[in-house]
């Protein structure tokens, strides 16, 4: 995957320009725009920018395809992390009982 044209893409998804991608992510035109002239990828701190001027997480920004990322209510987020307290027997118990529901 290329970053920069995946930047690009998602600028072009919301029909944003550079501009409008900077002002979202709190960094300035000239950086992104050094970062195509230079043919230089952002640092992990300033994709994380990135990735929160586009209001997605750094983990879907590397997607093939959309339709792939998995977006979990709070309860389920919850669930989840409750679950990580279970001994590996509780687990499995706690695996059947939702299979009879």
């Amino acid at each position: 995957m290329d970053v920069l044209d995946r930047i690009i893409e998602l600028r072009n998804e919301r029909n944003w320009t550079e501009y409008q991608l900077a002002e979202s992510a709190g960094i300035t035109q000239s950086t992104i725009s050094s970062w195509y002239r230079k043919h230089m990828l952002p640092t992990i701190p300033s994709l994380q920018r990135i990735c929160d001027g586009f209001g997605i997480p750094m983990s879907q920004f590397f997607l093939d395809s959309p339709e792939e990322a998995v977006v979990l209510t709070e309860k389920q987020f919850k669930l989840l992390e409750s679950t990580r307290k279970l001994t590996p027997e509780q687990y499995d118990r706690l695996l059947n009982f939702l299979d009879s529901l």
